[in-house]
């Protein structure tokens, strides 16, 4: 178990090889008559058409569980499939603090550098591939699935249930508060570049509603609408995202001031778009600077920040709203909490 300054050496899953993974999509009557490599392309920007062309060239890639010519074109109801052989994933903290378990809630504080579910080059180094083999030497037949999620670098409370209607309530409740409606109070601590313009215990309102533009690594990512120095060109206008935090500063220190963050939308990266759009972005971000300017040579899943969920507030389960708290890593305390 972990505490609050950390994961300990001796609690890291070590860099390994994992089997391999198969994926797979059905082809839909719009892209028929495409050609294969293009559709996989401009589908899945992570790698380029060369890329894609290779890995068919080596035999990875089957349509109907047969082999494909580099012009094969497509029907409407194909199924393709890619046939990832191994890769090595990056080792991952893989020991965290358990705030509350009744047998069918279970409530983590989760570390930072820890993915929660499969995604951008995980798929055993999870919280849930970790909860999985904890349960099968445990013997433990019902396993603990996330209702919502956080990022890999964000630090913090993540909610899990064993029973599908435990998760059914819950992630329902969770949607419903990313779109803004009644739910839980998601509470957040963060360190972030100074603003003068925010004063102790002073509470700034965020009204910025975020967009999807182009970049080149992963083809979009989310920014602040009124990003000034955002092409409108390169945006997708057509989702468009209302978004809502509160900003109260607690700290003030010589080169940065903790923050705690309250989102009453649960927006893709908000908490990040939001602090860079008025100047304090999150110290160390690699993607989102100062005044919603984006860097091309990072991604959204890249680390480097201090964000930590650290309160829940009024979870509904079991005919009673529940709180709470996760002990914040030292870099994200006041000074009067170590």
């Amino acid at each position: 178990m972990a505490g609050c300054n950390g994961v300990s050496d001796a609690d890291w899953l070590s860099a390994s090889f994992n089997h391999g993974w198969t994926y797979s999509q059905r082809i839909a009557a719009v892209d028929a008559g495409r050609g294969l490599v293009e559709l996989l392309a401009v589908h899945y920007t992570h790698s380029s058409r060369d890329v894609w062309q290779q890995r068919l060239q080596a035999g990875q890639i089957r349509l109907n569980g047969e082999l494909v010519r580099l012009d094969q074109l497509l029907a409407s109801g194909d199924q393709v499939c890619w046939q990832r052989p191994p890769w090595l994933e990056a080792a991952v903290p893989a020991s965290w603090e358990v705030i509350f378990d009744d047998g069918d809630l279970l409530v983590v504080n989760k570390p930072s550098g820890l993915p929660v579910i499969p995604g951008g080059g995980f798929l055993d180094h999870t919280l849930t591939g970790l909860l999985q083999r904890r349960c099968q030497l445990d013997g433990e037949s019902r396993l603990p699935r996330p209702v919502h999620r956080l990022g890999r670098f964000t630090s913090g409370l993540l909610i899990c249930a064993r029973q599908r209607e435990t998760r059914a309530k819950l992630s329902a409740m969770f949607r419903r508060a990313t779109a803004g409606d009644q739910g839980c109070k998601k509470i957040y601590r963060a360190l972030a570049h100074r603003n003068l313009n925010v004063h102790c215990d002073e509470v700034a309102t965020i009204r910025i509603p975020i967009v999807q533009t182009a970049h080149p690594m992963v083809g979009k990512v989310w920014v602040a609408a009124d990003s000034s120095r955002q092409h409108d060109s390169k945006r997708s206008e057509s989702r468009v995202l209302t978004a809502l935090s509160t900003v109260r500063l607690l700290e003030r220190r010589q080169d940065a001031d903790l923050l705690e963050v309250a989102i009453q939308t649960g927006r893709p990266h908000q908490i990040r778009i939001h602090l860079a759009a008025i100047g304090s972005p999150l110290i160390g971000d690699p993607l989102y600077g100062f005044d919603g300017q984006i860097s091309s040579a990072a991604t959204p899943g890249d680390g480097g920040y201090c964000l930590h969920a650290h309160r829940l507030l009024d979870v509904p389960y079991r005919n009673r709203l529940h709180g709470f708290t996760a002990c914040s890593p030292r870099r994200l305390q006041m000074k009067t909490e170590r």
